[in-house]
């Protein structure tokens, strides 16, 4: 008798922890088939000037004024002696975007999409572009005879794209900018030579373009090493009959162009008036009196 309830009580014992072991698997399939519908918002798409993070300023006003002045990193708040989480990982994401826009390369449909045929200077990877800059500035010798066979002859002005240190700078602002120039060089009566992409390239490497296509004016687009702040910034570089070995002062600089600075649409009107000055005073850089 005692036997047949020891064997009930150990059959309602198994009985029980089977049960637990189910209800436990259901649980964890719940739980592995579960969807969430919803997403993490780009931090980095966050407009800081907007960006309010100090709780009891002295001042709102002197705040707001400071803050919509330029987009630093300006009265964003602490937890304790330590920054607020948010500052900290916009911080590190703006950090990672700029080393994206230094490591990767500009999209060849993107290129293709401009119409532009490429080159590339005698850097033969990224790592070596970035540790030897005067390789940047010196076309390959198969880069300088598809220039001379593909670009018009002794133009009035000779522009092209270069990735620079910003690639993002190049896809954000050359769909843009470029058109915009040779518009604007367009109803000025302007002639404007055959544009393409250098991959690698330095600004330096404007000189030898110079030279081998015999242009009057040389305007390269190219990607600026990028910053906290943004890692689409874009230069442009002008020069009158630039000569390899020419001072750097010789060249003019458009700067700042990205859709938080100098909005691309207008930087390549801009641009335009520049270089139309230029031929008219024969002169670029420091000797050029704008």
């Amino acid at each position: 008798m005692e036997m047949n309830v020891d064997n009930t009580k150990s059959a309602a014992a198994d009985e029980s922890r089977d049960e637990d072991r189910r209800q436990t698997n259901q649980s964890c399939k719940a739980e592995e088939t579960k969807i969430e519908d919803g997403f993490i918002p780009d931090i980095t798409e966050i407009d800081i000037r907007d960006q309010y993070l100090v709780e009891n300023p002295v001042s709102k006003e002197a705040y707001a004024d400071l803050k919509h002045y330029a987009p630093c990193r300006l009265g964003i708040g602490k937890a304790g002696a330590r920054m607020k989480t948010l500052p900290v990982l916009e911080f590190r994401a703006a950090h990672s975007a700029a080393q994206d826009a230094v490591f990767s390369n500009v999209d060849q449909d993107f290129i293709d999409n401009m119409g532009l045929f490429t080159v590339q200077t005698q850097c033969t990877s990224k790592d070596i572009y970035l540790t030897r800059p005067d390789l940047g500035r010196k076309l390959s010798e198969e880069g300088v005879k598809t220039v001379e066979e593909k670009c018009k002859k002794n133009p009035k002005v000779q522009i092209y794209v270069s990735d620079g240190l910003s690639s993002a700078a190049v896809a954000a602002n050359v769909g843009d900018v470029l058109p915009a120039v040779e518009q604007g060089l367009k109803s000025y009566g302007i002639e404007s030579g055959t544009p393409f992409f250098v991959k690698y390239g330095r600004v330096g490497a404007m000189d030898q373009i110079s030279e081998i296509t015999g242009a009057d004016v040389t305007c390269v687009l190219i990607g600026e090493r990028p910053g906290l702040i943004t890692a689409e910034s874009m230069s442009a570089y002008i020069a009158y009959k630039a000569t390899v070995g020419m001072p750097e002062a010789r060249r003019t600089v458009v700067s700042n162009i990205h859709k938080s600075g100098t909005i691309p649409a207008e930087a390549g009107a801009h641009i335009a008036d520049v270089i139309k000055k230029i031929l008219d005073k024969k002169a670029s850089g420091t000797d050029l009196k704008l």
